[in-house]
């Protein structure tokens, strides 16, 4: 089974200060890109939450957006390892429904602790944004 990013779009966005709140769908738009770059050419190292010391691993990417970011659906193309996922309400309650129940190891990218939390608890290792943006830059 692959391995499954599962990343927070709004925490990750929130991240940066790089003017995102100006334009949040141009934002979600950027990551999306660098998300699609990043899945890719892999990532080295270990897979978060297990021990395996593999070398380089490609993940496919699903990147859940909410609120006025939805509209980056109208911006970009879809990217082969990129999955967008509107929530139909909360992202937290979209992102830990996809913790519990996408197949294979599952990752969460959020500085959420009680989303992280839940994902936890739906058997997903949970990693912060900063961990993500050192592997965009």
């Amino acid at each position: 089974m692959g391995v499954t990013l599962i990343v927070d779009g709004a925490n990750v966005m929130g991240s940066r200060a790089d003017g995102w709140w100006r334009d949040r769908a141009g934002a979600m738009a950027r990551l999306h890109a660098e998300l699609a770059a990043l899945a890719a050419r892999g990532i080295p190292g270990p897979v978060p939450g297990d021990g395996d010391t593999g070398e380089r691993w490609f993940p496919q990417v699903v990147l859940v957006v909410e609120g006025r970011a939805r509209a980056v659906l109208d911006l970009v193309d879809a990217a082969p390892a990129v999955r967008l996922v509107a929530a139909r309400g909360e992202g937290d309650d979209e992102i830990a429904g996809l913790a519990g129940e996408l197949p294979g190891r599952r990752i969460v990218v959020t500085a959420d602790r009680e989303l992280r939390r839940r994902s936890e608890a739906a058997g997903a290792a949970v990693v912060g944004p900063r961990w993500l943006t050192r592997l965009l830059a």
